[in-house]
């Protein structure tokens, strides 16, 4: 467990890596790759691939785990020495090193999957598992039965593929903020497969999750029918000096160039905020089968997310091929999602996707690693107001960059969104709740009041 001076700095790291890993790949998504020099250049759309780099970054886990195992070694073998070296008593205590490293490794053997492993990129709902449940003993993940880890990778490929689709057609901010429905679907799937019990202000902060979704695709939608097509500038009357032609001319073949990759109509707009939404039902049912599978078997949780990396990969990588051979390589499939052969040529051939590849991996394997330390020194629910932040910063920065402009109505979506997540979290309370305890204490404290001046 981290000390409480490394806390600030993996919390940092954390979002460091979980906003740019959503950035690089929106950045990635506007970069040209064919006809770059036309009113309507070709960019990267290759949701597969990006799905491809994911479990690359999460396979990547691996290192942290062979990094840890030779750790493990060079300091049993140097203690080996000391202990050769020095006196040992015949009876000798636990030592408070020894205790305390005890009692860290029972409190990360007892984390279920579901406080500690998340999508790379998701907003973490409150674990599943009870405190009563978490003592429950659990037998080592080994052999054969591992494999069963492969389920839940492939709906992690299903809803992250999903989800870069729907990120090609919506502004960062707004797919992030539309990742905030995960919690309703967690929710739904605890109460039907996991047999849990909400409350009624349970359901309430769901339909206000829901209203928030609502919010923020209703706000994107606005905003691109309100916009203007680019080659409305050319519509006007014909200037008429030369110069100023040139100057009009200039000007749409910037805007052009810049922003077709951003300038989706507001039916595709509802499309993309669709998919993404409905990615969030294969998420969901990723930690529904993970929760099954933890409560009964248990694995140290990054080596779990390696597994799940590895899985995924081989699934992935064997899907692309299977597609590429349907699809990718007929005529109306060539340059498609499915093209394997043109997406990878895209990746290796561009050097700009090829470096945010990179970087994309190494941001997701970051994100996971410094997120389950999160969750180790601090605790799931941390975690999840700490997820919350990153959207607010993709926000910020999409903002900063010019990639999408202010609107209020995306801030109050944003609002519910926080409000119905916290809410859910057991992170606020309930207004009604608060109030009645206000009260109750109000009342107890008049009648002391009341109780003292009687006996004056």
């Amino acid at each position: 467990m981290a000390g409480r001076s490394a806390i600030p700095v993996l919390v940092g790291m954390m979002l460091l890596t979980g906003c740019s890993n959503t950035l690089l790949t929106k950045y990635q998504d506007m970069q040209c790759v064919a006809n770059c020099n036309t009113s309507r250049p070709k960019v990267f759309e290759q949701p597969v691939i990006q799905t491809l780099q994911m479990f690359v970054g999460e396979s990547g886990c691996w290192l942290v785990v062979l990094i840890g195992y030779f750790f493990r070694r060079m300091r049993s073998t140097s203690r080996e020495r000391k202990d050769d070296i020095a006196y040992e008593p015949l009876v000798r205590g636990n030592s408070e090193d020894d205790t305390m490293r005890d009692e860290e490794e029972d409190t990360e053997g007892g984390m279920s999957t579901s406080q500690t492993l998340v999508d790379p990129t998701n907003v973490v709902a409150k674990p599943f598992v009870d405190g009563e449940d978490m003592q429950r003993e659990r037998r080592p993940l080994t052999g054969w039965k591992i494999s069963m880890l492969a389920l839940p990778a492939i709906c992690d490929i299903l809803g992250t593929t999903l989800m870069n689709a729907g990120l090609l057609f919506v502004a960062a901010s707004t797919y992030q903020m539309t990742r905030g429905a995960l919690v309703l679907f967690v929710g739904l799937f605890s109460v039907i497969f996991l047999k849990r019990h909400l409350s009624g202000w349970k359901w309430a902060s769901l339909f206000i999750v829901v209203l928030g979704v609502a919010v923020v695709g209703l706000a994107g939608a606005l905003e691109k029918k309100g916009v203007a097509p680019a080659s409305d500038i050319s519509r006007g009357p014909r200037p008429e000096h030369d110069g100023e032609h040139l100057m009009r001319t200039a000007m749409l073949f910037v805007r052009e160039a810049v922003s077709t990759a951003e300038a989706r109509t507001a039916a595709e707009t509802v499309v993309g905020i669709l998919m993404i939404a409905g990615a969030q039902i294969f998420t969901a049912t990723q930690f529904v089968l993970e929760e099954s599978i933890m409560e009964k078997y248990s694995m140290d949780p990054i080596q779990v997310v390696g597994w799940e990396g590895t899985f995924g990969f081989s699934v992935t990588l064997i899907a692309m091929g299977i597609l590429h051979a349907v699809i990718g390589r007929t005529a109306a499939g060539r340059g498609g999602w499915f093209d394997a052969r043109g997406g990878f040529d895209e990746v290796f051939h561009n050097r700009t996707i090829g470096i945010t590849s990179l970087m994309i991996m190494v941001s997701i394997g970051g994100f996971n690693f410094f997120g389950l330390s999160v969750t180790r020194s601090i605790s799931a629910t941390a975690r999840s107001t700490i997820d919350t932040c990153r959207t607010l910063f993709i926000w910020l920065v999409s903002l900063g960059l010019g990639w999408e402009s202010f609107k209020w109505l995306q801030v109050l979506g944003f609002a519910l969104l926080v409000y119905g997540t916290t809410l859910f979290n057991e992170i606020v309370q309930p207004p009604t709740l608060a109030f009645l305890r206000g009260r109750r204490t109000t009342t107890r404290r008049q009648g002391v009041a009341l109780g003292d001046s009687d006996e004056q």
